[in-house]
């Protein structure tokens, strides 16, 4: 194992170019102060290309002259999100591994904040940051156990519809817990969308259950991962994710939510209400 690379795996599907260039951005700012916090630590990028990767090369290029090695991973076709990384997980050699989506932006400092936090407490296998959308709004992206009735009202309900259940929401989102300032340790479940693991606890884990194709493989991998490791929210990391939900993509993505979604609760438990 290499413990002066950091790895960072971004999975894409016809993206949108714009995000996509935003995030190659900001992981070579994020990677400039990581190299001056942290002399002799270096990012190796896996690219894995579902299909649709639009024409990239300058981008990459940029990274490169910013000390940031890659590697594109084609020609598998559309595997799904959670196999596409671990094409790139097997591949790693390093210190730590970012599963990284390709509409997150990293923040200058975030990189070198979490590997310091990390080096610092030996017991953290999987960090979460505080995560903010377009507006600067924290997002509660952190969760309890979901039941059928949380996962129905959050996805598919209209907003004026949700009030009625703004206390369960807030209970399953864990809003009295995550703020911007408080360090939180063992949240169930984070987001996929920003998941830095120790290497060989993500290697130790297998990487994603490559049964789902779209939807709940960072559910089912948070879960697993407490059984090797603590997992923590350390909001001194921060990024802006741009993400939209499965019932905003359309009917094909509504049917993948509730095909992972079984795969899901037969795996670890159903919980109705």
């Amino acid at each position: 194992m290499d413990h002066g690379v950091v790895s960072v795996s971004v999975v894409v599907f016809y993206p949108d170019q714009q995000l996509l260039e935003r995030t190659f951005d900001s992981l070579a700012e994020a990677g400039a102060a990581l190299a001056r916090g942290r002399p002799g630590l270096s990012i190796h990028l896996y690219l894995v290309d579902n299909g649709g990767m639009p024409e990239m090369r300058s981008c990459l290029d940029a990274l490169s002259q910013a000390g940031i090695d890659h590697t594109v991973v084609s020609g598998q076709g559309n595997v799904g999100y959670g196999l596409g990384h671990n094409l790139a997980i097997r591949l790693a050699s390093s210190r730590y591994h970012l599963v990284l989506n390709p509409d997150v932006d990293i923040e200058p400092g975030a990189l070198l904040a979490a590997l310091t936090f990390l080096d610092a407490h030996p017991e953290a296998g999987l960090l979460t940051p505080a995560i903010v959308d377009d507006a600067g709004r924290l997002q509660y992206l952190c969760r309890q156990y979901p039941t059928l009735l949380d996962l129905f009202v959050r996805g598919f309900l209209p907003a004026a519809a949700k009030q009625a259940f703004a206390t369960r929401l807030a209970r399953y989102e864990m809003r009295e817990l995550i703020n911007e300032r408080d360090i939180i340790w063992d949240p169930p479940i984070v987001s996929g969308c920003f998941m830095l693991f120790r290497t060989d606890v993500l290697k130790r884990l297998h990487g994603f259950d490559a049964r789902y194709f779209l939807y709940f493989e960072d559910y089912d991998l948070s879960l697993r991962a407490h059984e090797f490791a603590r997992v923590v929210y350390a909001p001194m990391v921060r990024v802006l994710h741009h993400g939209g939900g499965a019932s905003r993509k359309g009917l094909a993505h509504i049917r993948m939510f509730l095909a992972s979604a079984f795969k899901f609760f037969n795996r670890f438990g159903w919980k109705w209400l």
